[in-house]
């Protein structure tokens, strides 16, 4: 008997159907997930340029603030603050020490001279002696001015004091100081009594520390001979 030919099995349309939608679907899949891979790296490089973009503005700003810093240094040592510092504020608190002082030792002698007036007034009665009672408690009430006067000028010696410092600091962070501020300041000696001419009263009385001595003085007279 001859062989058989094998006959081929004839595949349903619905099955034809569907494996071709598979396929098609297949496909779609694949172009979205390209397109998200793209959208994604598109992403990526917007980032990229976007921070190189600021990197290279914070580089600008830095650089502008290097020169603006730079020119500023250049215009405090141009003020030569030294001469503030080293100067200038020491003398105006040595100043204000000495006005303390001077005025501390005022107020003791007027409130002496009014502890003898009222042993005086001890040995009166009356109407005198009542005047000047009046008096020296009135004297008494005045001489509070030192003590109000002393803390406000104590208070300003401290701001000067703190300014010195800062000053000292800023120089020293723009490399044009020493860093070291003044820690302690030599307290004025307490002037004795002298006697007040027409010159003291135009150029103010010396500091105990920076007035000549008598023996200075001799000596600079006898240099003209």
């Amino acid at each position: 008997m001859p062989a058989r030919k094998p006959v081929a099995k004839s595949i349903p349309k619905g099955a034809r159907k569907s494996a071709k939608a598979r396929s098609k679907v297949g496909a779609s899949g694949g172009k979205h997930k390209a397109a998200s891979r793209a959208r994604k790296a598109a992403k990526v490089v917007a980032k990229v340029i976007k921070s190189a973009h600021s990197e290279a503005d914070l580089f600008a700003e830095l650089g502008k603030l290097a020169r603006y810093i730079q020119d500023a240094r250049k215009e405090i040592v141009a003020l030569q603050p030294h001469e503030v510092k080293d100067k200038f504020l020491p003398s105006a608190s040595d100043e204000l020490d000495a006005i303390v002082g001077a005025t501390a030792d005022a107020t003791n002698a007027i409130m002496d001279a009014t502890e003898i007036i009222e042993d005086v007034m001890g040995g009166l009665k009356g109407k005198r002696a009542d005047q000047l009672m009046e008096a020296t408690t009135a004297i008494y009430e005045a001489c509070t001015f030192q003590d109000i006067t002393g803390q406000r000028i104590t208070r300003v010696v401290a701001t000067l004091q703190d300014i010195e410092t800062k000053v000292d600091g800023l120089l020293s962070a723009f490399g044009t100081g020493n860093g070291k501020a003044r820690k302690t300041r030599a307290k004025p000696k307490k002037p004795g009594k002298i006697e007040i001419t027409d010159a003291d009263l135009l150029n103010g009385p010396q500091d105990a520390g920076t007035a000549s001595t008598q023996a200075e003085i001799d000596a600079l007279l006898a240099s003209f001979d």
